[in-house]
């Protein structure tokens, strides 16, 4: 297993489920996103939900939890075609040797359902908080941006994926760009949500960034390939720009969280832009 700093570093598999690809691709034409991704019948693009496990001397971290088991509603499973027939969290997490007791710190991105969804689950049919040792850490201006959610990301924020959180006094709202925890930090970035928050492990050797939705899949790097599911389409561009820049010239590795094939790749500047290099698995960090 890789290791960086304190930490070795597993994937968890928390199974996919499918967004439409032309919302996926904005104003990206079909016929060019579709050669990449290919869509099913309902034009929905198969993503994967991939979060990453650090597990130190006394410490299991976990970053982002996929939709977990609190979505009980039918119509819902259809519409994003969640698909857990070939991994769920906590089967993942047990495949590395981890209960949900065991997990000390749950880091979440941002609180959309793909991303928040599994930090409760179901218990006597009432969301209740899935890792009950953890501290889970947010964003202060996340939190309160999804607490009063604006008419396009409303369906976005479920509150019983979270709200147990703040009920328990497991919620850590985190003040702005900061070392979390011994070699993890967090920066903010806007654009596809308010203060999504990326997450770094580094060392003196391997610096390893967990992207989130700033880049939801090695496709998204070029400028105009853009979710329309981004608050600030504009300020995307911008942050992913300045953001691989600084990747290619500092040789950070990459973790995608929802492209359906690559969990890890380089960067490098060519004649074409920043584009993605030596994919691969976490294991072949």
């Amino acid at each position: 297993m890789p290791e960086i700093g304190p930490y070795t570093l597993h994937t968890v598999d928390t199974g996919r489920f499918g967004l439409d690809g032309g919302a996926m691709f904005g104003i990206v034409p079909k016929p060019l996103w579709s050669q990449r991704i290919e869509p099913d019948e309902q034009n929905r693009i198969s993503l994967s939900m991939r979060c990453l496990l650090l597990i130190g001397d006394d410490c299991v971290v976990l970053i982002d939890t996929g939709i977990g088991d609190t979505f009980e509603d039918t119509k819902f499973q259809d519409i994003f075609a969640v698909d857990h027939s070939g991994a769920t969290l906590e089967g993942s997490l047990a495949a590395h040797g981890v209960a949900p007791v065991d997990v000390t710190d749950v880091v979440l991105t941002h609180l959309h359902f793909d991303h928040a969804g599994g930090s409760t689950r179901r218990i006597d049919g009432e969301p209740a908080v899935a890792f009950p040792n953890a501290t889970y850490h947010v964003q202060r201006r996340h939190w309160n941006w999804a607490a009063d959610p604006n008419p396009k990301e409303a369906q976005s924020f479920r509150a019983d994926t979270f709200a147990p959180i703040e009920e328990t006094g497991q919620l850590n709202l985190v003040e702005g760009e900061t070392t979390l925890l011994p070699h993890v930090d967090v920066s903010l970035v806007h654009g596809h949500t308010e203060a999504q928050q990326t997450v770094t492990v580094r060392d003196d050797e391997t610096t390893l960034v967990y992207v989130a939705d700033l880049l939801p899949t090695t496709h998204h790097l070029s400028p105009a390939w853009t979710m329309a599911y981004d608050v600030r389409p504009l300020r995307t561009i911008e942050e992913k720009g300045e953001f691989l820049e600084q990747a290619a010239d500092s040789e950070w590795k990459l973790f995608f969280e929802h492209d359906p094939e690559v969990a890890v790749a380089d960067v490098e500047r060519t004649d074409r832009g920043v584009q993605v290099v030596n994919e691969r698995s976490l294991d072949a960090l």
